[in-house]
């Protein structure tokens, strides 16, 4: 079977799928710059010209593969959010997706620091997904009646953030570690400051 014949087996929602799998492959382990649309191709199996059918360029190829990542990883959230009621439980799922996430992500750490920074339309995006995080975890801690819910979720997800440094700047950085971030920022949040063992 030629390679076009075997493309035709796809659905188009199949290729533009594949096309992004292999940028996003591409992006995160040689870099966003580095990669040539030939590349990606050449990785999807697929000629250099079915890409641009898709994509006009490379970067809206990357604002698609954020896109698409910012998708998941709140759709997932959301879904797993939803098989408790307990606020305890509810935290501690947030803080363990948010790390496990991006522990996942260790080896292809070139994504995060690539960005489109001088582009108005990822910048947007960036934006939105962050509203819409903090917005999720807002409403969580709204049922809790927790005063200023915004600022509050805001600061739990910023001790996250800093926690994702380890991961992505540590070789070293098990899934036990991981756990006792998790636990670590749970307690934190819900309990304050104790300087007693």
């Amino acid at each position: 079977m030629i390679q076009g014949d075997f493309m035709t087996a796809f659905s188009s929602e199949q290729k533009r799928n594949m096309i992004l799998d292999s940028a996003f492959y591409l992006f995160s382990t040689k870099g966003f710059y580095e990669t040539k649309i030939s590349e990606i191709a050449e990785h999807a199996g697929i000629a250099k010209g079915t890409v641009y059918l898709y994509f006009s360029s490379k970067e809206e190829l990357f604002k698609e593969i954020t896109r698409r990542n910012f998708n998941v990883f709140l759709i997932e959230l959301t879904d797993e959010l939803s098989k408790t009621d307990s606020f305890e439980n509810k935290l501690n799922i947030i803080a363990k997706h948010h790390l496990t996430y991006f522990y996942s992500m260790r080896n292809h750490t070139r994504i995060f620091f690539q960005g489109l920074n001088n582009d108005p339309e990822f910048m947007q995006l960036m934006f939105e997904h962050i509203e819409n995080y903090v917005n999720l975890v807002s409403e969580i801690l709204d049922v809790e009646s927790i005063i200023e819910a915004k600022l509050h979720a805001k600061a739990f997800i910023g001790i996250l953030e800093n926690y994702k440094m380890d991961i992505l700047f540590s070789k070293d950085f098990t899934m036990e570690d991981l756990s006792q971030r998790v636990s670590f920022a749970v307690k934190l949040f819900m309990n304050g400051y104790n300087n007693k063992e």
